[in-house]
């Protein structure tokens, strides 16, 4: 089974983002591409992403998981305290949606915007697929 995590790679939080998933996945159960790649298009595509998704997507067995649940869903498969943030799968959606939307639309903002796409480590690289 293949996880495949689509992130936004021009965003700094999202990049990040990426280097916190792979430091708490010693199992390399996920692989990446960027939104901007390829790859990614061609992935979007084929799952029918919705056209507002713009941040971080979630292909887990051929299942697409947007949005909050992505992330709860990314979370709840790494090592250490972060696997119980499934707790939080509780909350009704639209409830999270919410707040995972203002931390979405203001991402550059905050955290900053690269001009390119992050390179990975080499010792990572065979984890990206674009």
């Amino acid at each position: 089974m293949r996880r495949i995590i689509l992130f936004d790679g021009v965003c700094n939080f999202c990049s990040s983002s990426v280097q916190f998933i792979i430091q708490r996945d010693p199992e390399r159960k996920f692989h990446f591409a960027s939104l901007q790649s390829e790859v990614g298009q061609d992935l979007v595509q084929q799952y029918n992403v919705p056209k507002d998704i713009d941040s971080l997507i979630l292909i887990d067995n051929d299942q697409i998981y947007t949005k909050s649940t992505a992330a709860l869903n990314i979370a709840k498969q790494l090592t250490g305290v972060y696997r119980f943030a499934r707790i939080f799968l509780i909350i009704p959606k639209p409830i999270r949606d919410f707040l995972y939307q203002i931390i979405a639309k203001n991402r550059y903002k905050w955290f900053g915007k690269k001009e390119a796409c992050m390179i990975p480590k080499p010792e990572d690289r065979q984890r990206f697929i674009d």
